[in-house]
């Protein structure tokens, strides 16, 4: 279950002192203009465009204008049965003014405070809704998540780690849930904590933690999200969450969680994503237990106090992450084309069925270009006909 960070040269990423900690050298490109954010903003908004597609749609035409434009006729070319929804200038412009009006901004991967290790994931989110200080987004971060209902013991271990972590600059990630997330929140206001919401940022869950979302923001804390405002959050929307409190994270601790507790994904998602999985283990006697203990059983570290994170993760700061790597993203430099023989279509979706397949196996067994694949994948996936998995596997829906 221990993962290490995928890493390259040292480059002083986090680099920063007691006296600056709202300050962190480290590469970034210029920020979006305003019309380039729209048209972000446009095609991410739009039907059946995700993360994933949404960066290889830029790369495939250069721009996200220029990917709004095609989106129609790739889909209808993917088999889509009805004309997908473009989001719209107005409807966007709509968002960003709520943005503004609720005190929020939109940060864009590769702006200087968009999270580094959130850009390296698989599909980072192209733009993070975000409201409070930009500081904390530059600085280490590590995980504490575990169980709504939580023990006293687990929320007063919580806030024992959050405050311990936070004495050493480190700032506490968690999902602004009750019990163990709340604690976890509580505990670090003075020293720098981000809640990551499932729905809207307008759209706080649960409601009895406006008080200590306000805070987070009032003591220099952020609020973020990668869903629209106005966007109430649903179940399956939490997962998605999770991938994000993993994503800008170095390492996740799990305090209590249940063998069905979503606080496992995020330690899933932890471990997909090359972090550090820590858990703290309690009595095989309390269910609450039994997903962390669980967790130690596999594999992931073991911690009583601040320190034994402090320890593994010390050595992970100060270095850049590798970015996905082109078949992960969906980058080819050498074939982009526009569009692709009906032959080459069909013998792809052919090969595709409802088990997830690494890109590489379907190349091999249809013997398509790899620009050819990725348009048709593009194609499938704006006709909603296409389902992505770990690893850059892809797999088609009934």
């Amino acid at each position: 279950m221990r993962r290490t960070c995928r890493e390259a040269t040292p480059v002083d990423l986090f680099a920063f002192d007691d006296t600056d900690d709202d300050r962190l050298s480290r590469p970034a490109t210029p920020p979006l203009t305003e019309a380039s954010r729209l048209a972000w903003l446009r095609l991410i908004r739009s039907d059946n465009v995700g993360p994933i597609t949404f960066r290889q749609l830029v790369n495939h035409f250069g721009s996200a204008a220029a990917a709004l434009d095609a989106l129609p006729e790739l889909a209808r070319r993917g088999g889509a049965r009805a004309r997908i929804r473009v989001a719209g200038l107005a409807e966007v412009e709509r968002e960003m003014a709520t943005a503004e009006a609720f005190g929020a901004r939109f940060v864009a991967t590769g702006e200087a405070d968009y999270p580094a290790s959130l850009a390296a994931i698989e599909g980072p989110p192209p733009l993070l809704a975000v409201k409070g200080g930009p500081g904390v987004l530059r600085r280490p971060m590590v995980a504490i998540v575990g169980a709504r209902n939580a023990s006293l013991a687990g929320r007063k271990m919580a806030a024992i780690l959050a405050e311990g972590l936070g004495r050493a600059a480190w700032v506490i990630v968690s999902g602004l849930a009750r019990g163990i997330d709340a604690s976890a929140h509580a505990a670090s206001l003075d020293t720098g904590t981000i809640a990551v919401f499932a729905g809207g940022l307008d759209r706080l869950y649960p409601p009895e933690n406006a008080d200590l979302a306000a805070r987070i923001v009032a003591t220099g804390g952020a609020l973020i999200s990668e869903m629209p405002f106005g966007w109430e959050p649903r179940a399956r929307d939490f997962p998605r969450r999770n991938r994000l409190i993993s994503g800008v994270s170095l390492g996740v601790v799990v305090v209590e969680a249940a063998l069905r507790s979503g606080s496992l994904h995020t330690a899933r998602f932890a471990a997909e994503q090359g972090r550090e999985v820590f858990a703290v283990p309690g009595s095989p006697l309390d269910p609450r237990a039994e997903g962390a203990n669980d967790l130690v059983r596999r594999g992931a570290t073991l911690v009583t106090k601040a320190e034994h994170v402090i320890e593994a993760l010390t050595p992970l700061v100060g270095r850049r992450f590798e970015p996905p790597s082109a078949s992960e993203s969906g980058d080819d430099e050498l074939d982009r084309p526009m569009d692709v023989p009906e032959s080459a279509r069909r013998r792809v979706v052919e090969a595709l069925g409802p088990t997830p397949m690494p890109i590489d196996d379907i190349l091999r067994a249809t013997g398509v270009k790899p620009g050819e694949l990725h348009l048709i994948l593009m194609e499938l996936a704006l006709a909603g006909r296409l389902e992505r998995h770990v690893g850059g596997r892809v797999s088609l829906l009934p």
